[in-house]
């Protein structure tokens, strides 16, 4: 009773957890997550404060510490299960914006060739790809009594993808108005073809800044650094042990993999 007690007053100072839980894609309620990371961050905090209590007897430090060392873990382990919601919208998203495109033409073409709506939105969800799973979430909202308008309103509001809440909402807007849908459709899947082009000559330009940077720091740096440094050793005999050259590889291979982390960190998720 105390746990879904504290659990209730948390979820309450996060307002926007419900919703973020829908976009997430996480079928769970904010009170059932909260009692859930608070059991999963007490385990840790423990397994960690354990291994701190060791590091505490070598350094002969004063075992108070150990309350305000669990209390910081605790905290910061439950501030990531709720930092890892956001992750997990942001995945979806990507996943989304790379096949939005192809989901859109995909539903574009059915209705050109005369399918009603709802026929044209179950044949697109019936194909490949995340975007198309979240078409046929909506299908089965339809599917379960909703009409298309309540159903497409609330893939609105839990989609995790800016671009594909364009298309359902110029859909639904059309639907709404009582026009034809493939006109707004087709206008809208324009306007995110030149935006994706947009980022793409962005990529480039950025690109080949990192690019030139790359070069510079992990790979004419490191080379010439270590020849340089080895002629100036051998000059004033100072010994080069192996301890020092792996801390020098290690090093190098941090460098390399900052950089990894870059170039797909600025790669846009797209697909034209």
């Amino acid at each position: 009773m105390f746990e879904i007690s504290l659990a209730e007053r948390l979820a309450s100072h996060f307002p926007k957890l419900k919703k973020n839980l829908g976009i997430a894609h996480l079928p769970q309620t904010p009170v059932q997550f909260i009692s859930r990371n608070l059991k999963v961050t007490f385990l840790y905090s423990i397994l960690l404060t354990i291994l701190f209590i060791f590091v505490m007897q070598k350094a002969e430090l004063p075992m108070l510490l150990i309350i305000p060392v669990f209390m910081t873990v605790y905290c910061l382990f439950f501030g990531y299960g709720i930092i890892g919601i956001k992750a997990k919208i942001r995945k979806r998203q990507h996943e989304i914006d790379r096949e939005v495109l192809f989901v859109g033409r995909y539903l574009l073409i059915k209705l050109y060739s005369g399918r009603p709506l709802l026929s044209a939105l179950m044949e697109t969800s019936n194909s490949r790809g995340v975007a198309a799973k979240y078409i046929k979430e909506i299908v089965d909202d339809i599917g379960t009594g909703k009409n298309i308008e309540e159903a497409l309103s609330n893939a609105l509001t839990y989609a995790p993808s800016e671009r594909l809440r364009k298309i359902l909402f110029h859909v639904n807007n059309a639907l709404q108005l009582g026009i034809d849908v493939t006109k707004p459709l087709e206008s809208v899947l324009e306007e995110i073809t030149n935006e994706e082009e947009l980022e793409i000559n962005k990529y480039g330009k950025k690109l080949n800044t990192l690019v030139i940077f790359y070069m510079l720091v992990a790979v004419i740096a490191p080379s010439l650094g270590v020849a340089i440094f080895m002629i100036i050793a051998s000059f004033i005999n100072f010994p080069i042990t192996l301890s020092a050259l792996l801390v020098l590889i290690f090093f190098i291979i941090v460098v390399e993999f900052i950089f990894i982390t870059l170039f797909k960190s600025i790669r846009p998720m797209v697909s034209l």
